[in-house]
Protein backbone atom coordinates (compact mmCIF):
# COMPACT_ATOMS: atom_id res chain seq x y z
CA UNK A 1 0.00 0.00 0.00
CA UNK A 2 1.35 3.18 -0.88
CA UNK A 3 2.01 5.77 1.60
CA UNK A 4 0.92 9.04 0.19
CA UNK A 5 2.06 12.86 1.47
CA UNK A 6 -1.56 14.28 2.40
CA UNK A 7 -1.51 18.09 4.13
CA UNK A 8 -4.41 18.57 6.42
CA UNK A 9 -5.52 22.07 7.01
CA UNK A 10 -8.26 22.69 9.65
CA UNK A 11 -9.06 26.56 10.48
CA UNK A 12 -10.61 27.77 13.60
CA UNK A 13 -11.62 31.24 14.99
CA UNK A 14 -8.27 32.24 16.07
CA UNK A 15 -5.76 29.78 14.93
CA UNK A 16 -5.47 27.32 11.81
CA UNK A 17 -4.24 23.83 12.33
CA UNK A 18 -2.04 22.18 9.86
CA UNK A 19 0.12 19.03 9.55
CA UNK A 20 1.49 16.99 6.93
CA UNK A 21 1.43 13.00 6.65
CA UNK A 22 2.67 10.58 5.03
CA UNK A 23 0.63 7.60 5.37
CA UNK A 24 -0.39 7.31 9.29
CA UNK A 25 2.89 8.75 10.16
CA UNK A 26 2.67 12.78 10.74
CA UNK A 27 5.86 14.40 9.16
CA UNK A 28 4.80 17.78 10.77
CA UNK A 29 2.37 19.56 12.88
CA UNK A 30 1.66 23.18 13.87
CA UNK A 31 -1.40 25.13 15.29
CA UNK A 32 -0.86 28.78 13.89
CA UNK A 33 -2.23 31.20 15.98
CA UNK A 34 -3.79 34.47 14.33
CA UNK A 35 -3.52 37.85 15.93
CA UNK A 36 -7.38 38.83 16.66
CA UNK A 37 -6.30 42.47 15.96
CA UNK A 38 -5.21 41.55 12.54
CA UNK A 39 -8.25 39.14 12.05
CA UNK A 40 -10.77 42.26 13.19
CA UNK A 41 -9.40 44.09 9.96
CA UNK A 42 -11.71 41.52 7.82
CA UNK A 43 -14.80 42.11 7.06
CA UNK A 44 -16.04 38.58 6.67
CA UNK A 45 -14.73 35.02 6.87
CA UNK A 46 -13.98 34.98 3.09
CA UNK A 47 -11.87 38.00 3.68
CA UNK A 48 -9.63 36.19 5.80
CA UNK A 49 -8.49 33.80 2.78
CA UNK A 50 -5.75 35.58 1.33
CA UNK A 51 -3.88 36.59 5.27
CA UNK A 52 -4.24 32.90 6.38
CA UNK A 53 -2.99 31.38 3.22
CA UNK A 54 0.28 33.51 3.67
CA UNK A 55 0.29 33.00 7.18
CA UNK A 56 0.64 29.11 6.38
CA UNK A 57 3.14 29.50 3.01
CA UNK A 58 5.30 31.78 5.42
CA UNK A 59 5.29 28.95 8.18
CA UNK A 60 6.01 26.22 5.66
CA UNK A 61 8.72 27.72 4.27
CA UNK A 62 10.69 28.20 6.98
CA UNK A 63 10.41 24.79 8.71
CA UNK A 64 11.32 23.77 5.01
CA UNK A 65 8.57 21.66 4.08
CA UNK A 66 8.20 21.10 0.43
CA UNK A 67 4.58 21.33 -0.54
CA UNK A 68 5.48 20.02 -4.00
CA UNK A 69 6.26 17.17 -2.50
CA UNK A 70 2.13 16.50 -1.38
CA UNK A 71 0.11 14.15 -3.25
CA UNK A 72 -3.34 15.98 -1.94
CA UNK A 73 -4.38 18.59 0.18
CA UNK A 74 -7.59 17.95 2.42
CA UNK A 75 -9.40 20.75 4.56
CA UNK A 76 -12.28 21.20 7.06
CA UNK A 77 -15.11 20.92 4.87
CA UNK A 78 -17.43 23.89 6.82
CA UNK A 79 -20.39 25.33 5.51
CA UNK A 80 -21.77 22.96 3.21
CA UNK A 81 -25.06 21.29 3.41
CA UNK A 82 -26.20 18.01 5.33
CA UNK A 83 -24.70 14.85 3.40
CA UNK A 84 -23.37 11.71 4.03
CA UNK A 85 -20.38 10.45 5.25
CA UNK A 86 -17.23 9.93 3.25
CA UNK A 87 -14.59 11.66 1.28
CA UNK A 88 -15.58 14.82 -1.11
CA UNK A 89 -13.74 15.93 -4.02
CA UNK A 90 -13.43 20.04 -4.03
CA UNK A 91 -15.38 20.69 -6.70
CA UNK A 92 -16.57 24.31 -7.56
CA UNK A 93 -20.31 23.51 -6.26
CA UNK A 94 -18.92 22.46 -3.12
CA UNK A 95 -16.50 25.50 -3.47
CA UNK A 96 -19.16 28.01 -4.00
CA UNK A 97 -21.20 26.76 -0.89
CA UNK A 98 -18.41 26.85 1.78
CA UNK A 99 -17.66 31.00 0.76
CA UNK A 100 -21.54 31.46 1.61
CA UNK A 101 -21.72 29.46 4.37
CA UNK A 102 -25.06 27.63 2.59
CA UNK A 103 -25.54 25.71 5.54
CA UNK A 104 -25.79 29.10 7.33
CA UNK A 105 -23.14 28.54 10.25
CA UNK A 106 -20.53 31.35 9.76
CA UNK A 107 -17.44 29.64 10.96
CA UNK A 108 -14.00 29.58 9.98
CA UNK A 109 -13.66 25.88 8.97
CA UNK A 110 -15.65 26.82 5.64
CA UNK A 111 -12.06 28.21 5.14
CA UNK A 112 -10.97 24.33 4.98
CA UNK A 113 -11.82 23.33 1.31
CA UNK A 114 -10.88 26.87 -0.17
CA UNK A 115 -7.26 27.15 1.35
CA UNK A 116 -7.06 23.13 0.26
CA UNK A 117 -8.28 24.22 -3.30
CA UNK A 118 -5.80 27.40 -3.32
CA UNK A 119 -2.54 25.02 -2.55
CA UNK A 120 -3.75 22.30 -5.12
CA UNK A 121 -4.09 25.03 -7.69
CA UNK A 122 -1.02 25.62 -6.67
CA UNK A 123 1.17 22.78 -6.62
CA UNK A 124 -1.26 21.00 -9.39
CA UNK A 125 -2.33 18.62 -7.09
CA UNK A 126 -6.21 16.95 -5.90
CA UNK A 127 -8.17 18.72 -3.07
CA UNK A 128 -10.76 16.95 -0.87
CA UNK A 129 -13.00 16.84 2.15
CA UNK A 130 -13.54 13.97 4.50
CA UNK A 131 -17.02 13.46 7.11
CA UNK A 132 -17.52 17.43 7.42
CA UNK A 133 -19.40 19.15 9.95
CA UNK A 134 -22.52 18.82 8.31
CA UNK A 135 -22.16 14.78 7.85
CA UNK A 136 -26.13 13.30 8.49
CA UNK A 137 -26.92 9.50 8.49
CA UNK A 138 -29.84 9.32 10.07
CA UNK A 139 -32.30 7.12 9.48
CA UNK A 140 -35.32 8.11 9.36
CA UNK A 141 -37.49 6.94 11.92
CA UNK A 142 -34.93 9.04 14.63
CA UNK A 143 -36.64 12.45 12.55
CA UNK A 144 -40.05 12.26 13.64
CA UNK A 145 -40.90 14.71 16.41
CA UNK A 146 -44.13 15.24 18.48
CA UNK A 147 -44.84 18.22 16.25
CA UNK A 148 -46.20 17.82 12.51
CA UNK A 149 -43.12 19.85 10.19
CA UNK A 150 -40.91 19.93 13.04
CA UNK A 151 -38.19 17.00 12.29
CA UNK A 152 -34.64 15.92 13.96
CA UNK A 153 -31.40 17.21 11.66
CA UNK A 154 -28.25 16.83 13.82
CA UNK A 155 -24.80 18.25 13.69
CA UNK A 156 -22.05 16.02 15.68
CA UNK A 157 -18.45 16.18 15.59
CA UNK A 158 -18.54 13.48 12.85
CA UNK A 159 -14.91 13.60 11.74
CA UNK A 160 -13.22 12.51 14.91
CA UNK A 161 -16.32 10.13 15.77
CA UNK A 162 -16.10 8.12 12.68
CA UNK A 163 -12.35 8.22 12.35
CA UNK A 164 -12.43 6.54 16.09
CA UNK A 165 -15.05 4.21 15.28
CA UNK A 166 -12.90 3.38 12.03
CA UNK A 167 -9.70 3.37 14.25
CA UNK A 168 -11.18 0.64 16.63
CA UNK A 169 -12.23 -1.58 14.04
CA UNK A 170 -9.39 -2.12 12.39
CA UNK A 171 -6.94 -2.35 15.42
CA UNK A 172 -8.67 -3.99 18.17
CA UNK A 173 -11.61 -5.57 16.74
CA UNK A 174 -9.46 -6.43 13.06
CA UNK A 175 -12.71 -5.73 10.99
CA UNK A 176 -14.05 -3.08 9.07
CA UNK A 177 -16.08 0.01 10.10
CA UNK A 178 -18.71 -1.52 8.28
CA UNK A 179 -19.01 -4.78 10.29
CA UNK A 180 -19.58 -3.25 13.69
CA UNK A 181 -21.89 -1.49 15.86
CA UNK A 182 -20.92 1.36 17.88
CA UNK A 183 -21.92 4.11 20.46
CA UNK A 184 -19.14 6.52 19.84
CA UNK A 185 -19.17 9.72 22.33
CA UNK A 186 -16.94 12.90 21.63
CA UNK A 187 -16.16 14.39 25.07
CA UNK A 188 -14.61 17.80 24.65
CA UNK A 189 -15.84 21.61 24.44
CA UNK A 190 -18.50 19.98 22.83
CA UNK A 191 -20.14 16.81 23.14
CA UNK A 192 -21.62 13.91 20.88
CA UNK A 193 -23.21 10.58 21.56
CA UNK A 194 -24.35 8.65 17.97
CA UNK A 195 -25.19 5.25 17.14
CA UNK A 196 -23.07 4.03 14.09
CA UNK A 197 -24.57 0.85 12.71
CA UNK A 198 -22.48 -1.17 9.97
CA UNK A 199 -20.56 1.79 8.66
CA UNK A 200 -23.48 4.69 9.51
CA UNK A 201 -23.80 7.28 12.10
CA UNK A 202 -27.75 6.37 12.08
CA UNK A 203 -28.81 8.28 15.04
CA UNK A 204 -27.15 11.11 17.74
CA UNK A 205 -27.70 13.99 20.06
CA UNK A 206 -28.26 17.48 17.70
CA UNK A 207 -25.13 19.07 19.76
CA UNK A 208 -25.89 22.57 18.65
CA UNK A 209 -29.78 22.22 18.35
CA UNK A 210 -30.22 21.72 22.60
CA UNK A 211 -30.23 18.06 22.70
CA UNK A 212 -28.45 15.10 24.31
CA UNK A 213 -25.93 16.02 27.58
CA UNK A 214 -25.20 19.44 28.78
CA UNK A 215 -21.84 20.33 27.57
CA UNK A 216 -19.23 23.00 28.87
CA UNK A 217 -20.85 25.39 27.07
CA UNK A 218 -24.04 23.79 25.88
CA UNK A 219 -27.29 23.70 28.10
CA UNK A 220 -28.13 19.92 26.66
CA UNK A 221 -32.07 18.90 26.77
CA UNK A 222 -34.29 20.69 28.75
CA UNK A 223 -38.25 20.33 29.25
CA UNK A 224 -39.88 22.71 26.08
CA UNK A 225 -42.42 24.12 29.56
CA UNK A 226 -39.48 24.86 31.71
CA UNK A 227 -37.81 26.21 28.93
CA UNK A 228 -40.60 28.69 27.85
CA UNK A 229 -40.94 29.66 31.82
CA UNK A 230 -37.57 30.93 32.47
CA UNK A 231 -37.63 32.87 28.93
CA UNK A 232 -40.66 34.53 30.37
CA UNK A 233 -39.55 34.91 33.70
CA UNK A 234 -36.30 36.51 32.30
CA UNK A 235 -37.56 38.50 29.79
CA UNK A 236 -34.80 36.88 27.15
CA UNK A 237 -35.18 37.44 23.35
CA UNK A 238 -34.15 34.93 21.14
CA UNK A 239 -30.49 35.55 20.48
CA UNK A 240 -30.23 35.06 24.13
CA UNK A 241 -31.60 31.32 24.35
CA UNK A 242 -29.77 31.04 21.51
CA UNK A 243 -26.80 31.83 23.24
CA UNK A 244 -27.97 28.96 25.40
CA UNK A 245 -27.73 26.12 22.91
CA UNK A 246 -24.02 27.08 21.54
CA UNK A 247 -22.01 29.14 24.14
CA UNK A 248 -23.25 30.20 27.70
CA UNK A 249 -25.58 26.91 28.50
CA UNK A 250 -23.80 23.98 30.61
CA UNK A 251 -20.87 24.53 32.87
CA UNK A 252 -20.38 28.50 31.77
CA UNK A 253 -24.62 28.78 32.92
CA UNK A 254 -23.94 27.10 36.58
CA UNK A 255 -20.60 28.38 37.77
CA UNK A 256 -19.61 30.69 34.87
CA UNK A 257 -16.67 28.89 33.58
CA UNK A 258 -16.04 26.22 30.65
CA UNK A 259 -12.91 24.66 31.96
CA UNK A 260 -13.34 21.32 32.99
CA UNK A 261 -10.36 21.06 34.95
CA UNK A 262 -10.88 24.10 36.89
CA UNK A 263 -14.75 22.50 37.66
CA UNK A 264 -13.08 19.43 39.07
CA UNK A 265 -10.35 21.59 41.24
CA UNK A 266 -13.16 23.45 42.87
CA UNK A 267 -15.28 19.99 43.21
CA UNK A 268 -12.28 18.86 44.65
CA UNK A 269 -12.19 21.76 47.18
CA UNK A 270 -15.52 21.53 48.22
CA UNK A 271 -17.40 23.23 45.91
CA UNK A 272 -20.59 21.51 46.31
CA UNK A 273 -22.00 22.83 42.84
CA UNK A 274 -19.30 22.42 40.72
CA UNK A 275 -19.80 18.84 41.94
CA UNK A 276 -22.99 18.20 41.21
CA UNK A 277 -22.56 19.72 37.60
CA UNK A 278 -19.75 17.57 36.95
CA UNK A 279 -21.61 14.57 38.21
CA UNK A 280 -24.53 15.91 36.58
CA UNK A 281 -22.94 16.14 32.65
CA UNK A 282 -21.72 12.50 33.45
CA UNK A 283 -24.87 11.14 34.10
CA UNK A 284 -26.14 12.56 31.30
CA UNK A 285 -23.91 10.90 29.33
CA UNK A 286 -24.32 7.76 30.81
CA UNK A 287 -28.26 8.07 29.51
CA UNK A 288 -27.30 8.82 25.98
CA UNK A 289 -25.47 6.29 25.70
CA UNK A 290 -27.94 3.72 27.12
CA UNK A 291 -30.03 5.31 24.33
CA UNK A 292 -28.22 4.98 21.61
CA UNK A 293 -27.63 1.35 22.38
CA UNK A 294 -31.74 0.44 22.27
CA UNK A 295 -31.07 2.46 18.95
CA UNK A 296 -28.74 -0.39 18.04
CA UNK A 297 -30.62 -3.32 19.59
CA UNK A 298 -28.16 -3.66 22.28
CA UNK A 299 -25.88 -5.42 19.56
CA UNK A 300 -23.13 -3.38 20.77
CA UNK A 301 -19.13 -3.82 19.72
CA UNK A 302 -17.85 -1.30 22.02
CA UNK A 303 -18.63 2.07 23.17
CA UNK A 304 -15.67 4.58 22.69
CA UNK A 305 -14.81 7.88 24.25
CA UNK A 306 -12.94 10.58 22.58
CA UNK A 307 -12.44 14.55 22.82
CA UNK A 308 -10.27 16.11 25.16
CA UNK A 309 -12.44 15.66 28.36
CA UNK A 310 -11.17 12.01 28.40
CA UNK A 311 -7.95 12.40 29.72
CA UNK A 312 -9.90 12.36 33.08
CA UNK A 313 -9.48 9.29 34.71
CA UNK A 314 -12.81 10.20 36.55
CA UNK A 315 -15.00 10.65 33.90
CA UNK A 316 -13.47 7.19 32.02
CA UNK A 317 -14.38 5.22 35.03
CA UNK A 318 -17.60 6.49 36.11
CA UNK A 319 -19.14 6.09 32.11
CA UNK A 320 -17.49 2.77 32.24
CA UNK A 321 -19.49 1.95 35.86
CA UNK A 322 -22.58 3.10 34.00
CA UNK A 323 -22.45 1.41 30.65
CA UNK A 324 -19.80 -1.04 30.73
CA UNK A 325 -22.77 -4.15 31.43
CA UNK A 326 -23.78 -2.74 27.76
CA UNK A 327 -20.69 -3.21 25.75
CA UNK A 328 -16.74 -2.38 26.37
CA UNK A 329 -15.95 1.12 27.01
CA UNK A 330 -12.18 2.30 25.54
CA UNK A 331 -10.90 5.55 26.07
CA UNK A 332 -9.24 7.39 22.83
CA UNK A 333 -8.24 10.67 24.75
CA UNK A 334 -8.28 13.88 22.43
CA UNK A 335 -8.82 13.74 19.05
CA UNK A 336 -8.03 12.81 15.57
CA UNK A 337 -9.38 15.26 13.84
CA UNK A 338 -5.89 15.72 11.46
CA UNK A 339 -5.50 12.12 11.46
CA UNK A 340 -9.00 11.89 10.32
CA UNK A 341 -8.41 13.72 7.46
CA UNK A 342 -5.38 12.41 5.88
CA UNK A 343 -6.50 8.70 6.45
CA UNK A 344 -9.89 9.62 4.13
CA UNK A 345 -7.58 11.15 1.85
CA UNK A 346 -5.43 7.87 1.71
CA UNK A 347 -7.99 5.34 1.53
CA UNK A 348 -9.47 7.06 -1.90
CA UNK A 349 -5.80 7.30 -3.27
CA UNK A 350 -5.44 3.50 -2.16
CA UNK A 351 -8.65 2.07 -3.39
CA UNK A 352 -10.15 1.50 -0.32
CA UNK A 353 -12.81 4.17 -0.54
CA UNK A 354 -14.42 6.12 -3.74
CA UNK A 355 -13.93 9.47 -3.67
CA UNK A 356 -17.57 11.34 -3.63
CA UNK A 357 -19.24 14.19 -5.47
CA UNK A 358 -21.02 16.80 -3.09
CA UNK A 359 -24.25 17.78 -4.75
CA UNK A 360 -25.43 20.60 -2.83
CA UNK A 361 -28.71 18.77 -2.33
CA UNK A 362 -29.83 18.66 1.23
CA UNK A 363 -29.31 14.60 2.25
CA UNK A 364 -32.88 14.73 3.24
CA UNK A 365 -35.26 17.15 3.37
CA UNK A 366 -38.98 16.30 4.85
CA UNK A 367 -41.69 13.45 4.95
CA UNK A 368 -43.28 12.62 2.12
CA UNK A 369 -46.63 13.77 3.98
CA UNK A 370 -45.48 17.17 4.20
Amino acid sequence: MKQYRVLTINPGSTSTKIALFEGETCLFSKNVAHDAQELAKFKTIPDQLPYREKTILDLLAQENVDLSTVDVFVGRGGGLLAMEGGTYAVTELLLEHARTCANGVIHPAALGSQLANAFAERYGKQAMVVNPPDTDEMQEIARVTGIKGVNRMIHLHALNLKETAIRHSKEVLGKKYEECNYVVCHIGGGVSVSAHRKGRMVDGYDNVGGEGPMAPTRCGAIGVAELLNYIEKNNLEFKDVRKLLTSSGGFVSHVGISDAIEINRRAAAGDRHAEMIWKAMIYQLAKAIGAMAAVLEGKVDGILLGGGMVHNAELVQSLKDYCGWIAPVTAYPGEFEMEAMAAGANRVLNGEEELKTYTGKLVWEKFDWE
